[in-house]
Parts: C-alpha cells; sequence; structure tokens
C-alpha cells in the first residue's frame, strides 16, 4: 500500500510574481540560512537536556518540598507540562506558516521560545516570592510548548524547499542534526558545571548558566530569521489562498502514516536520553558517567543525522529508514542485556552510541520525507500536527512507561520491551509509504 499525493506543479527556482519566493538552493541556502532556521529546534533540545540534567537543582529552587523526590517529581512534571499545548501550536503554527509564509511563522516561534527561556534563567526562587515563581515557571513552559508544536512543520519545509536539486535529504537532515548539537553542547555544558561547583553554587546559582547562555544565543537567531528569504510559494498575484486547516483533512492518509513514523523515532530518542537517568539509577554508576551518555547521545545524532540525510539523497529515504530501523529492532534488547551484564563505561557508551546513532539515521530521513509528502499549502502543517501530536503523544510519555516497565517487569532491560514494539509499528508505516527521495522537485 502506498499513499498517493498529487504531483501537480513545482516549487519554482524563480523568484514568484509576488516576489515572496526565493530560489531553491542557490547562494540564498547559505550556511547562517540554515543555522537560523533550526535555531528553535536547537534551543529546545539544549533547554530539554539541561533541565533534566539539573531537575534536582530546578526542583528545589521552584518546588521546595519536604520529600526531595517529591520535589525533584513536580520539577520534571512541570517540564512535561509544555507537551500538553505542543498540539495546538502544531495546528495553529503550522497553518499560519502555510498562509503566511515560513518566515514570519519561524520569527513567531522563536520569540515565543525565548519567554521560556527567560522565564527559567531569570524567575526568582520560591524562597524570594513564593507562590508566584512556580505559576511562572508553568506559564512559560506552556507559552514555550506551544511555540516548540509550531517549530518543526515550518523550519523543515523551509530546508527542503531552499535545497538544492538533489540535496534535500542533506539539507533537512540539518533539523535532526541540530537537535545533536545542541545535546552535546548541553551535555559539555552540565559535566564542566558539575565538576567545577560545589553543590550549594550549582543550587544558588549553576543551574542557570546553561539557559542564560542559551539566552544569549537567542538574538541572534532572531537576527538571522528576519533576514532569511521567504520560500513559500503563493501562485499567481491575486490568488486566494487555501485554508489550511480546512484543506489538512485531504490529507489524513499521509498524516497517519508520518504519526507511525515519529512513533518509533520519538521513543527510540527518549530511551537513548533516559540513559543518564538509566546509568545512575538502574545501573548504579556514578552521576559523571551517566552524564558522559548524553554527551555521546549528542554527538551520535549530529553525525548520524547528516549520514543518514546524505545516504538518503543517493539511495532514498525509504532503504536508509527501513534498514536502520530494522537494525534498532534487532539489536536494542542485545544491548542492554550486554549494558546489565557488564555495566561499566564502556557498555553504556557503546548501547548509548548504537542506539542514538542508529535512531538519528533513519530519523534524520524521516523528517524530510514527511513533508516531501504533502503539497507546498499544507506542508508545514502536515509536517506540525504529526510531530507535535506524535512527541505529545510518544515523547511526553516514553520515560514515564519505560520507569513503569523497569519497576514492573523487574527487568533491567525492559526499556527494550518499548522500543522494539514500537520500532516495528514504524517499519509498517516504512513499508507503505511511498518514495519521495527520488522525486526532482516538490510537490506545489
Amino acid at each position: 500500500m502506498t499513499v498517493p499525493t498529487s504531483n501537480a506543479g513545482v516549487v519554482d527556482a524563480r523568484p514568484s510574481a509576488s516576489s515572496r519566493t526565493t530560489p531553491a538552493g542557490g547562494a540564498r541556502a547559505s550556511p547562517s540560512v540554515v543555522a537560523a532556521t533550526v535555531a528553535g529546534n536547537a534551543l529546545e533540545f539544549f533547554d530539554f537536556t539541561t533541565y533534566a540534567f539539573f531537575a534536582v537543582y530546578i526542583g528545589e529552587t521552584f518546588f521546595p518540598a519536604h520529600d526531595a523526590l517529591i520535589s525533584v517529581m513536580l520539577s520534571v512534571a512541570v517540564f512535561g507540562v509544555g507537551f500538553i499545548t505542543r498540539p495546538l501550536g502544531g495546528l495553529f503554527i503550522g497553518a499560519f506558516a502555510d498562509r503566511a509564509g515560513r518566515k514570519p511563522a519561524m520569527l513567531l516561534t522563536i520569540g515565543l521560545i525565548t519567554v521560556g527561556t527567560l522565564g527559567l534563567a531569570v524567575t526568582p526562587s520560591y524562597e524570594r516570592i513564593g507562590l508566584a515563581a512556580p505559576v511562572i515557571v508553568i506559564l512559560c513552559r506552556l507559552i514555550q510548548g506551544f511555540a516548540l508544536g509550531g517549530e518543526v512543520g515550518p523550519s523543515s519545509s523551509y530546508l527542503i524547499e531552499i535545497a538544492p536539486p538533489g540535496r534535500r535529504g542533506l539539507y533537512g537532515s540539518w533539523q535532526l542534526a541540530s537537535q545533536g548539537v545542541a545535546s552535546l553542547t548541553a551535555g559539555i555544558v552540565g559535566v564542566a558545571l558539575t565538576l567545577s561547583l560545589t553543590r550549594e553554587q550549582m543550587l544558588a546559582w549553576g543551574w542557570r548558566v546553561p539557559f542564560v547562555l542559551g539566552l544569549a544565543l537567542i538574538p541572534i537567531a532572531v537576527f538571522l530569521r528576519r533576514h532569511m528569504p521567504e520560500s513559500l510559494e503563493h501562485g499567481a498575484p491575486g490568488e486566494a489562498v487555501q485554508n489550511p486547516l480546512a484543506e489538512i483533512r485531504n490529507h489524513i492518509g499521509p498524516i497517519f502514516l508520518s504519526l507511525m513514523l515519529i512513533l518509533g523515532t520519538t521513543i527510540s530518542t527518549y530511551a537513548a536520553i533516559y540513559m543518564t537517568t538509566y546509568a545512575i539509577t538502574t545501573l548504579g554508576l556514578s552521576a559523571v558517567v551517566g552524564m558522559m551518555a548524553t554527551v555521546v547521545f549528542g554527538l551520535s545524532t549530529w553525525i548520524g543525522s547528516l549520514l543518514g540525510g546524505w545516504l538518503s539523497d543517493r539511495h532514498g529515504r525509504k532503504p536508509v529508514m527501513l534498514w536502520s530501523r530494522v537494525a534498532i529492532v534487532v539489536l536494542t534488547y542485545p544491548v542492554f542485556l550486554l549494558l546489565v551484564s557488564y555495566p561499566s563505561i564502556g557498555t553504556l557508551l557503546l548501547a548509548s552510541v548504537t542506539l542514538s546513532s542508529l535512531t538519528a539515521i533513519g530519523g534524520a530521513p524521516s523528517l524530510v520525507a514527511i513533508p516531501e509528502l504533502f503539497p507546498a499549502h499544507v506542508r508545514a502543517l502536515g509536517l506540525s500536527v504529526a510531530y507535535a501530536f506524535g512527541v505529545a503523544l510518544f515523547g511526553g510519555t516514553a520515560q514515564l512507561v519505560i520507569t513503569w516497565l523497569l519497576r514492573a517487569t523487574e527487568n533491567p532491560a525492559a526499556p527494550a520491551f518499548y522500543v522494539v514494539p514500537t520500532s516495528l509499528i514504524t517499519v509498517l508505516a516504512i513499508l507503505m509509504m511511498r518514495e519521495t527521495g527520488k522525486d526532482r522537485t516538490l510537490q506545489h
């Protein structure tokens, strides 16, 4: 079974009559434009990794409790609140990007993301301003979740629309690669702070440092996005813009397949991120050793994503997605058994590299193939809806499910019990979808 999509029209390589489009690729597809495009997604993962590192300190700062575990749980729960508003952001910002353009949508999301980062970086502690502190943090997380729900659709669509012919996979892979760079950077900063500051210093101000660093990069991202060319082709002057929210109902098939693709990628990604917590709580390794798993995750995701995007331009999206996902199905349980039998920094890093690199190799082409399934006037919305709902449903609950499986089965290899079945669903989705990597032009 394949999902049919219309091939009417292409993304023109010339500026449109309305002067709203940019040449596909060429001089305008510069490194600074690519960096500006993926900045929002990178900041999300930088914040996510940093928050995971310092959840204990954040909990004590904003959610003090007599029981330290309750404090941490409240901290993690508030971070998860951001997943609630992602689907709304995917719907509204995705539709806005297809109606008004990619550039306005990405300027909107980077502005909203700033609010979330600023809230964590500068909000005074509970001890200083009382209940207002956790309320402000929760509101900031809701706003940031809304922004992030609508970030991936416009930015991924933009990357494949500005890519030179035959290089959409490589250009689009920077979306996932940027997550790897952000996680790697956050991991290095986290390890450095942990090794150089006392616990009292970390609690007083040290955990805020990474968020301030992220905040300092936002003006650069805004400046770069303001000077980006637009990539959305609206057609002839005076032509009515279609209603993306109404039109998307005609593309239920591709959206359903996209959700199935995102299911496996999201769960294996969050399982790889969970390795730091898993190493400390289940394997009994030190915190610094556990944090090294995050550093390796970032590096593997960065390199694996670019490799996957490059391979998908040469061999097609489906083969790269399929064989990397099949490898995850085959290798995940043995890797966890090895890690449980011989817990050490060596086996931990081996497990992290295996899971994160294979996920990235197949995940990067997925974020390219999904927008390629949709015509331009619903492209950003189609990916936004699938990604936002998929990450909210599966990413927001992945670590909770893994933790529950570990306790319910009393089997330390239990994370594989979640990764493998969901990966099989993604394998089925890959087999059902049509190949988009060989299309020389995008649907218009």
